[in-house]
């Protein structure tokens, strides 16, 4: 399959999930194809995560960025319970390019501490993470 191709059925693939919604017109669906299919012609792929040195410029504070019961993505400056999925869905971005993007250190939260909490009490009241540990298996 040619480069051109797979930039076709990219575009291909993302007009047919967008036309699935109950709530776009035919007219919405073209333009957006014709705004897709140019942008795929003309833009080479371009890393959403700058390289070398350069870091984003973060939509809000960092220190302001995670909250009791919020992380928000400096991306954009929306506010979630997790942002690993937002990440990926809307900036194309795994947690670690994320973090380098803006300089972050491995140990800063991408979980509400609110959230977090909660599911490890949940977990801890369903029984996870207990075992026998004087029973050996072999």
């Amino acid at each position: 399959m040619s480069e051109q191709d797979v930039k076709q059925e990219t575009v291909s693939r993302i007009v047919a999930a967008y036309a699935s919604r109950p709530d776009v017109s035919p007219d919405e669906i073209v333009a957006l194809y014709r705004r897709l299919n140019g942008e795929m012609t003309e833009a080479p792929a371009a890393s959403p995560v700058p390289r070398g040195d350069t870091l984003m410029q973060p939509a809000l504070p960092i220190d302001q960025a995670v909250t009791e019961d919020k992380v928000y993505c400096l991306c954009c400056g929306r506010g979630f319970k997790m942002l690993k999925r937002h990440l990926g869905a809307e900036h194309g971005m795994t947690e670690a390019e994320y973090r380098a993007a803006f300089g972050l250190p491995e140990d800063m939260p991408l979980v509400a501490p609110s959230y977090s909490r909660k599911k490890a009490s949940h977990a801890k009241e369903a029984g996870l993470g207990k075992y026998d540990r004087s029973v050996v298996t072999e």
